[in-house]
């Protein structure tokens, strides 16, 4: 890697020189050894300067990535440097950290033979994305000297959804399953009081309860028992629209401009709704499977625990649109009894077309609108009559919704307060009596 002389060091050499000619005429030595210093240093500094340039790259943070933080560190390398600039002026390195179009910070920074910088980056955004890409340019000793610069390297990260604490969640019409944390309507154990019945074969002893059989049979010809509703969980699926992913600013829908990136689109809103409303279920013993409607692949099948949340982290943040979107002929199969919370921004007729289908196969269907507030202060007459045209179509696709007992919540207004209203709602199971 080739080193050129800085414009600092040649310009101090040449003021130098011209002092020391200046002084040699006007017979002012004082004038020429004032001169003299900048010139010696800097020939001096020339004949120091490194032979090898420096190297970068980037590696992962031993730290543990946290959601909307990443983290890398930046090792730098000047190989054979310290040795012929000594120890007591070590070579420096300036390296400039961009993300993108912006750029994130330029330090200079010593190196003897290596360092490794830490880089901290917080974002609104998740999904796959570019921590940072590094340049770095090797500075000689008394910076008379200057390398090229590096290639830029850099590094990508995943970042996961966070989540936001919800306090009640809405619950399918019919539970499953022989356990769980909510009660059913089926006999069983664990839920509350069903009826007192007449003893029966199969009944157990510690049943039996002695103030009503002392009430209806003082005589003892006849035992009654508590029953009591089982305990069940719910199965829930959440689906995502990936199809589209867009900002609050209009103009970018088109996709030509790609929104900005202190901005959350409304994919990001959908990863950290999904990804709380899955740790909301999960919390209470449920099971949680998850669905793209952008991409025509296997979906992820209900289940439990802490692995399963992981998981559905994990799928989220890799979900991303994928070019033209895929003709449904049918909405995906879903588990029989499920409950099903669809993510989307509803700017089209597609996620209306399959919450419709759902609700009339019996599923109760939870739509949560995932639009960003949408900016139009900078539009033109043109650009407010569309987005005007485009808001009406949406208002419109969402009462048709609506009228058919699909519910709706918007996640930017008071998430948690919406969906405890629907939680409290009662839901009447066909064919049961009024």
């Amino acid at each position: 890697m080739d080193w050129v002389r800085s414009n600092t060091a040649f310009v101090g050499v040449c003021v130098g020189a011209a002092l020391v000619v200046a002084g040699a005429f006007a017979g002012r030595p004082d004038v020429a050894v004032l001169g003299a210093a900048p010139v010696v240093a800097g020939f001096r500094d020339w004949r120091r300067r490194p032979t090898q340039g420096p190297a970068v790259h980037l590696r992962a943070s031993d730290l543990p990535q946290t959601a909307g933080t990443l983290r890398a560190d930046i090792a730098i390398r000047t190989e054979g440097v310290a040795a012929l600039v000594g120890v007591r002026r070590g070579p420096r390195a300036l390296f400039d950290a961009r993300r993108g179009p912006r750029a994130l910070v330029e330090v200079l920074v010593a190196v003897d033979g290596s360092r490794t910088v830490p880089v901290v980056v917080h974002t609104v955004r998740t999904g796959p994305q570019q921590v940072a890409e590094v340049e770095v340019q090797g500075v000689g000793p008394g910076a008379a000297s200057v390398s090229e610069a590096t290639e830029p390297a850099s590094r990508n990260a995943l970042v996961l959804p966070s989540t936001r604490p919800l306090s009640e969640l809405p619950l399918p019409p019919r539970l499953r399953g022989l356990t769980g944390a909510h009660e059913s309507r089926r006999p069983g154990e664990g839920g509350g009081l069903r009826d007192v019945h007449p003893y029966a074969p199969g009944d157990r002893l510690r049943r039996i309860d002695w103030r009503v059989t002392a009430r209806r049979a003082p005589d003892l010809h006849e035992l009654y028992v508590r029953r009591e509703h089982a305990l069940a969980e719910a199965v829930v699926m959440l689906v995502v629209d990936s199809r589209d992913e867009v900002g609050p600013d209009p103009t970018t829908w088109r996709g030509s401009k790609a929104p900005r990136p202190q901005d959350p689109t409304s994919l990001d809103l959908a990863r950290q709704a999904a990804a709380s409303v899955a740790e909301g279920f999960l919390d209470q013993g449920d099971r949680v499977g998850l669905e793209d409607l952008g991409i025509v692949r296997r979906p992820l099948p209900p289940g439990g625990g802490r692995r399963q949340l992981s998981r559905i982290r994990h799928a989220l943040a890799v979900t991303h649109p994928e070019g033209e979107p895929p003709l449904r002929v049918r909405p995906p199969q879903l588990p029989s009894g499920a409950l099903v919370l669809l993510f989307s921004t509803f700017l089209d007729d597609g996620a209306a077309l399959v919450a419709s289908t759902w609700r009339r196969a019996g599923h109760r269907v939870v739509a949560v609108d995932v639009l960003p507030v949408v900016r139009e202060g900078h539009l033109t007459d043109r650009e407010h009559l569309a987005l005007r045209l485009l808001r009406i179509a949406r208002e419109d696709r969402l009462a048709v919704l609506a009228d058919q007992d699909v519910e709706l919540v918007t996640w930017r207004d008071a998430p948690s307060v919406a969906l405890a209203g629907l939680a409290r709602r009662t839901q009447r199971r066909a064919g049961a009596a009024r």
